[in-house]
């Protein structure tokens, strides 16, 4: 809002009538057009003067709600104003400058009333944003454009610290999946583990690749004709595991310069985060990791992690590829171990990605692959290793894909 030509349509027309009565005046030799020109003059320069030597906004606090907000939804802006001048103010108009990724009508006529204490004029602006993009955003400035009585002259002020609007990936809400604690692992030992040395707390469980020889319970393998390992009860609190690869490789190349240019990967750390929420309100304990099995936030501990959640979510917010490559070490993370839900959400997939992450679904109760560019086949020998596969992207119904995944029976969706 800011201008450097101070006056406004009518006050342009003043100065072009005076200059014209000064014209005229010299040509007709009437003395009261120079009497006329002086007069819008004066007019002109008293205002410019009044409005810089006595007009300044004091105070302009932005406020936000909420100040975290996924992409796609709005935020509520209030900013409180006070306002001195030394003439009465007829017009005003204020104005809120909104980065790209931020949409909203962020400008208008600012009324003023009187200050409730001290000297000024106070007004108080609301507005909706909607942020259009994945980062951290800065709105603000904020200024406010005044007219002199006679609306020649006009002044912009400018004032306020910008403030901070973190906009994370879209949540989408997923249907429950029917997991029972005796599906979906345990961080926590059970009653029968608490027992005393008598007490047999061991169950057995197929060979999976991986697993010690030394573990092998030689008497189910004997009565179940398999090969079988023994494995502590401990699953009272279900845990799950959700990993995204952050690898650069795998994704667009605008995905490493800033958040939110790549929508492959935006729709991917949608998925990401959205599958998190769902399993946390199912009351597993959820790991989020990169794909190297770097932890990328606090676990989240169940359904009521409001703390953890939002930390998530502004950990979210900000992030972009790297350059390592470490999908097909996934496997390794689970070595010896049998978990709930695991969730692998990358990129990039082709046959010898599928291969590398072949084991690991043997150590999940419910083994998730989703990738936003598969290569043709490796989805499928993906799902003939034991995963339930789906291809994502920007136009994916993901609750859709989430529910078909659900299905035990059906392991390989196509959105």
């Amino acid at each position: 809002m800011r201008r450097r030509w101070p006056l406004t349509p009518r006050g342009s027309g003043a100065l072009v009538l005076a200059i014209a009565c000064f014209a005229l005046a010299g040509e007709l030799g009437t003395v009261e057009l120079l009497y006329v020109g002086c007069l819008l003059l004066a007019v002109l320069l008293a205002g410019m003067i009044a409005l810089r030597l006595g007009s300044r906004l004091d105070r302009a606090v932005r406020s936000l709600h909420p100040d975290v907000v996924p992409v796609g939804q709005s935020v509520h802006v209030r900013i409180d104003t006070t306002l001195r001048a030394a003439m009465p103010v007829t017009a005003a108009r204020w104005s809120d400058r909104l980065p790209a990724a931020v949409s909203g009508e962020s400008k208008g006529a600012l009324e003023l009333t009187a200050a409730r204490t001290g000297p000024g004029r106070e007004s108080v602006v609301r507005y909706e944003a909607t942020a259009q993009r994945r980062g951290i955003h800065s709105l603000g400035p904020f200024a406010v454009q005044i007219s002199d009585p006679f609306g020649l002259t006009r002044r912009s002020h400018t004032g306020g610290e910008p403030t901070r609007l973190i906009a994370v990936p879209a949540t989408i809400p997923l249907p429950a999946i029917p997991l029972s604690v005796s599906e979906s692992g345990g961080v926590q030992q059970s009653a029968s583990d608490r027992l005393g040395q008598g007490t047999d707390n061991l169950i057995a469980r197929p060979y999976a690749p991986g697993d010690s020889m030394r573990r092998i319970h030689w008497r189910a393998t004997a009565h179940r004709d398999q090969l079988m390992v023994r494995q502590e009860e401990q699953d009272s609190t279900p845990a799950a595991t959700v990993l995204i690869d952050l690898s650069a490789r795998r994704w667009d190349a605008a995905a490493r310069s800033a958040p939110g240019e790549a929508e492959a990967f935006e729709a991917a750390l949608s998925a990401c985060v959205s599958i998190v929420l769902r399993l946390a309100h199912d009351g597993c304990v959820v790991h989020v990791c990169d794909s190297d099995g770097r932890p990328l936030c606090e676990p989240v501990p169940g359904a009521d992690a409001a703390a953890e959640i939002e930390a998530m979510l502004v950990r979210f917010a900000t992030l972009t590829t790297r350059r390592d490559d470490t999908l097909t070490g996934v496997a390794s993370l689970f070595t010896g171990d049998t978990t709930g839900p695991v969730a692998v959400i990358t990129g990039y997939l082709d046959d010898a990605d599928a291969v590398a992450l072949a084991p690991a679904a043997h150590h999940s109760t419910l083994p998730v692959l989703l990738s936003a560019h598969p290569q043709a086949g490796a989805l499928d020998r993906a799902r003939d290793a034991g995963w339930h596969t789906a291809a994502i992207g920007p136009d994916t119904d993901l609750a859709e894909v989430w529910t078909g995944l659900a299905d035990h029976g059906n392991r390989h969706v196509m959105v």
